[in-house]
């Protein structure tokens, strides 16, 4: 007597095409995807990290696809489709905020099985976070020389650090909408970090106070202190995994590790919608 499997499913009766004009693995690109994985040494844990870091980078990317797209649909005051890419970045930050989760699974003894083997390399030369940082609003131009040796990312990145951040769009939304928003501010040297303004918030009271006339720009208000706070679990949670494997050594790479993590974590991209809550 044979026993079927409960878990499994009968596809005999179903209509596949199995002669296709392309594969879901083609479609995917996985041949070239799953042979990205390569560690230089033998330690086990080594794929895990490198497994993680590379996950990191595709949700990034996917994070910059909404974000930009967001911000593009923000400067022509379509707020209702901007709303759902910015739930889609909150969401997606979850996704990497977990990943900090599989990462800790890694005991310190396992780090220094292989970590002499990433020499120089670090989270700290990801240009897809620089970016997303940039394009958040933390504008730093002296962040970007650490990719000068690759001549288009270094251009993309100048490119994002010279143009409105989505902060600096959504102030220029307030703008248009006769909030009393100083013309430079929605008209300035956008490498420049943006400093806290008393009208802006003044601006954001005025909406919070107000709901039922400003709902759209509350509920904006609203997705961005959503995006910031999930930005700021995955920075913490950073901080923390890496202090829990590392303790307070440099990072590789120069950085000082644990310290400049922390120091991360007083970086606000929205500062106007943290402080109205104390106005309120």
């Amino acid at each position: 007597m044979t026993h079927k499997c409960p878990y499994a499913v009968d596809v005999s009766n179903e209509n596949i095409h199995w002669q296709q004009d392309i594969s879901y693995g083609e479609y995917l690109g996985l041949e070239h995807l799953l042979q990205q994985q390569n560690p230089r040494s033998d330690a086990h844990d080594e794929m895990l990290f490198i497994v993680i870091h590379q996950a990191s980078e595709l949700w990034m990317k996917l994070c910059l696809h909404e974000a930009h797209g967001a911000a593009k649909l923000i400067a022509k005051d379509e707020l209702r489709p901007a709303f759902k890419m910015l739930t889609r970045v909150a969401r997606i930050q979850q996704q990497m905020v977990n990943a900090w989760e599989v990462l800790v699974t890694m005991t310190p003894a396992d780090y220094a099985s292989f970590r002499d083997n990433l020499g120089q390399s670090s989270g700290f030369q990801s240009f897809q976070y620089r970016e997303l940082e940039f394009l958040l609003g933390n504008k730093n131009a002296a962040l970007i020389e650490a990719h000068k040796n690759h001549p288009e990312n270094y251009q993309h990145l100048s490119t994002v650090l010279n143009s409105p951040s989505l902060y600096d769009v959504c102030l220029q939304l307030l703008h248009q909408r006769g909030f009393n928003i100083p013309a430079a501010l929605v008209n300035r040297d956008w490498q420049q970090p943006y400093t806290p303004n008393k009208h802006v918030e003044d601006a954001w009271l005025q909406v919070y106070q107000d709901t039922e006339t400003y709902w759209d720009l509350y509920e904006l208000a609203e997705k961005l202190v959503d995006l910031e706070y999930h930005f700021q679990q995955w920075r913490f949670n950073h901080m923390k995994t890496v202090e829990r494997i590392i303790g307070h050594k440099h990072g590789t790479g120069g950085t000082s590790g644990v310290d400049y993590l922390e120091k991360a974590l007083s970086l606000q991209f929205f500062p106007e919608l943290w402080s109205v809550r104390t106005a309120l």
